[in-house]
């Protein structure tokens, strides 16, 4: 689980952040947990990923942009269109 995540909270829902470099297994357990939506840095590429808990798997939601913005405001879409919001 990780200490001290940060979040965007500039429109629903609050979004985690995750720091660079974590693990796709900190990420899992992370949300397992704490069930949140959160925003990844893709691996050695300049794109973003989106990871959330659904039933009982997480989802992970592909090329959401290459900025952050971008890529937060594209996640919360996504989500609204898949019924998760």
């Amino acid at each position: 689980m990780f200490e001290g995540l940060t979040y965007d909270d500039s429109d629903y829902p609050s979004i985690g952040l995750v720091p660079p470099g974590a693990s796709s297994e900190d990420v899992l357990d992370h949300i397992k947990i704490a069930k949140d939506f959160l925003l990844i840095q893709s691996e050695g590429e300049d794109g973003w990923a989106g990871a959330y808990w659904a039933d009982t798997e997480m989802v992970v939601v592909e090329d959401l942009g290459p900025s952050q913005d971008d890529a937060l405001d594209q996640f919360r879409e996504e989500l609204r269109e898949r019924g998760e919001l």
